[in-house]
């Protein structure tokens, strides 16, 4: 007999039958009220859920009333002294433009690789938000945003760079905002008007002056290709930082309007072979930061802070520091790597102190080390003409006698550079040939006061101490103030100092600086300085340790430097226009290999000094501010409130206004 099938029970019933005897009517009617209750409780979890979800979504949002500053600090700007600029430090905004002060081109070219359908997109585009997203999660990071321009409007002006699903989020419902409220010409010009184009450029029209030296208006289709490709990502395909990254990114954009149908084919391929590269400052050098450097630590010596921008025009001369440049490159070209000869510094100066041009080390690049203002390092018989100047000034003329036999002093026993001995030597003599025995015996008759005083005159800032070993460059001092006390033998004795800032002008058409020239007194007598400048001459004549710093049929004077085992080699010298100091060694003090101051720094110093002498010396005079006209009440003026953080979003739009920052 067959076993009987086990009865079908249920787990709610406990094993009874379903609408058997063990079923009550209240048992029947319970059921839907707890399918009531459950799909209560879902609906509330969910209602939680949407509120705390967009309590966390619209809860510090801000207002479109409440936009950002752009986050820089007053910018200063460095022009040489025919205006040429420089340098700037921090960030320039340019006028506000409008849609009409634009070419086509430079709005083709952004939308062509930043959002091409700005035009019928209603702020965010989802579809490419859902791809973004499906990217992200299968890499299991960030690596694509779909950001429309909008949104990217929205974040530069209202959030945080934060790269987070609730600042997304955010973006979206303010690009949404701003799409309803405003027309797309406006939220294109105000993205262009403050987005950052590296280079310290903010705005388009700052973009413009930066790399292009033109307004925004005059841009040309491969300038406005090269523009639109810096805004992925500014300093990666910097033109003037990473040239060739700026032109493939540049022919990209190009191929990307073509594809838009911006463009034909042959206009992009004539737009590219036909454009150059801007080519950073290049009309004042390429080392010129160092001097820029060396303005901007005086700045606050001359003004009060100031939250404007500032323009400071210098005594820079492009001409002399392009030829500094160009010399210097050639010189290093022939020097052999077996002399171990890795860097070198130059100062020309006028003889009234200006400073004209300035090489600081070999690459800016690869070192901001300024070698002319920072470096100390021993000058070697540099300092050998303030020595005899001393002992012209306590009775010895050039031709007074003096004995060049070898000298003892204590454990102090300085020999000769070449090892001769010599005899009784006139004092020109013992200077063309800078012999040191004769030097240091001058010294200890003279005494070491008189040395120290004549240096002190002279404008040295490191002087040399009390001690014999001082006559020979034993103490430490920097090129520049090196380069300024021989100064005062161009200038037939006159006080002289250094000086580079001209005048200084703020945004708001504020002159803060104006250098008037200074009465300079009479620091040394002027027979003294005639008759040792007849000696400094005779050191680059035949015979001479100079000699290969002399200029066929110019006048002039200067003095060789090396300092022990080589370390330091230098030519210091002048002519009726210029006074040039030069330096060479290397940064970790290590030997050059049997290099003086009458080999390569002089060399460097003919050749140069010989190529500028055409040049007429600039003459400096007096600055007059502008009055800049105050800002309105245009959309464009709102733009300008954005930047800065003050009024109201939501202005009417009325076009560009006259500029308040200068360029």
């Amino acid at each position: 007999m067959a076993p009987k099938k086990p009865k079908r029970t249920s787990k709610k019933t406990g094993g009874r039958k379903r609408g058997g005897a063990g079923t009550s009517k209240t048992s029947r009617t319970r059921r839907p009220r707890r399918k009531n209750g459950r799909l209560k409780l879902l609906l509330a979890v969910a209602a939680i859920f949407a509120g705390g979800l967009g309590w966390y979504l619209f809860h510090g949002l801000p207002s479109l009333g409440n936009a950002k500053p752009i986050n820089t600090r007053p910018s200063v700007v460095i022009l040489a002294d025919d205006g040429t600029p420089i340098a700037r430090y921090g960030g320039l905004q340019g006028r506000i433009l409008s849609i009409a002060d634009v070419p086509p081109d430079l709005v083709h070219a952004v939308l062509s690789v930043e959002n091409r359908d700005f035009y019928s997109d209603y702020g965010i585009e989802p579809l490419a938000i859902l791809r973004a997203a499906l990217v992200n999660v299968r890499h299991g990071r960030w690596v694509e945003g779909a950001s429309t321009i909008t949104q990217q409007l929205a974040k530069n002006l209202f959030l945080t760079p934060d790269k987070t699903l609730r600042r997304k989020a955010q973006e979206a419902i303010i690009a949404l905002e701003l799409t309803h409220k405003y027309s797309k010409d406006q939220i294109l010009m105000a993205y262009l008007n403050r987005v950052y184009f590296g280079g310290g450029a903010y705005g388009v029209d700052a973009a413009a002056e930066t790399y292009f030296n033109k307004p925004a208006a005059q841009l040309d289709l491969f300038q406005s290709a090269l523009l639109a490709g810096l805004l992925r990502a500014p300093e990666h395909y910097s033109p003037t930082l990473h040239p060739k990254r700026s032109l493939g990114r540049t022919h990209m954009v190009l191929h990307e309007m073509v594809a838009a149908g911006y463009i034909t084919p042959a206009a992009a391929r004539a737009a590219y072979q036909d454009a150059r590269l801007p080519v950073h400052l290049s009309t004042a050098g390429s080392l010129n930061h160092y001097f820029a450097d060396w303005i901007l630590s005086q700045i606050d010596g001359f003004t009060s802070s100031t939250t404007n921008d500032l323009t400071v025009k210098t005594t820079l001369s492009p001409q002399l520091q392009l030829m500094a440049e160009a010399k210097a490159e050639r010189i290093f070209e022939q020097i052999p790597q077996s002399r171990h000869v890795t860097q070198m510094a130059l100062v020309t100066e006028s003889p009234a102190g200006a400073i004209l041009a300035m090489i600081g080390g070999r690459s800016y690049t690869k070192s901001q080390y300024n070698r002319a203002t920072q470096a100390l390092r021993q000058p070697g018989s540099t300092v050998k003409p303030f020595v005899y100047l001393a002992a012209l000034e306590a009775g010895y003329t050039p031709d007074s006698t003096i004995s060049a036999a070898p000298i003892k002093s204590g454990d102090y026993h300085p020999g000769n550079y070449d090892g001769e001995k010599y005899g009784t030597v006139t004092l020109a003599e013992a200077l063309q040939k800078s012999l040191n025995t004769a030097t240091v015996r001058l010294l200890r008759a003279i005494g070491v006061g008189r040395f120290i005083n004549v240096a002190r005159r002279a404008g040295f800032t490191h002087l040399p101490k009390p001690q014999l070993s001082a006559a020979l460059g034993a103490d430490s001092v920097d090129l520049l103030e090196l380069t300024n006390a021989y100064a005062a033998f161009a200038s037939g004795g006159k006080e002289t100092w250094p000086y580079a800032v001209l005048s200084i002008t703020d945004s708001a058409g504020n002159l803060l600086y104006q250098r008037q020239p200074p009465v300079r007194a009479q620091t040394f007598q002027p027979d003294n300085i005639a008759a040792l400048d007849g000696m400094l001459q005779g050191v680059v004549a035949p015979g001479g340790t100079g000699v290969r710093a002399a200029i066929p049929g110019v006048t002039a004077a200067g003095k060789t430097g090396t300092s022990q085992d080589f370390r330091d080699a230098w030519f210091v010298g002048y002519t009726d226009k210029f006074v040039t100091g030069v330096w060479m060694g290397n940064d970790d003090n290590t030997p050059m290999r049997y290099v003086t101051g009458g080999m390569y720094p002089a060399e460097l110093w003919h050749d140069y000094m010989g190529a500028v002498q055409g040049f007429t010396l600039p003459q400096f005079v007096p600055e007059t501010a502008q009055s800049l006209v105050p800002p309105g009440n245009s959309f464009a003026d709102m733009l300008n409130r954005w930047s800065s953080g003050r009024g109201d979003f939501i202005s009417g739009f009325k076009g560009s206004n006259t500029p308040v920052y200068n360029h």
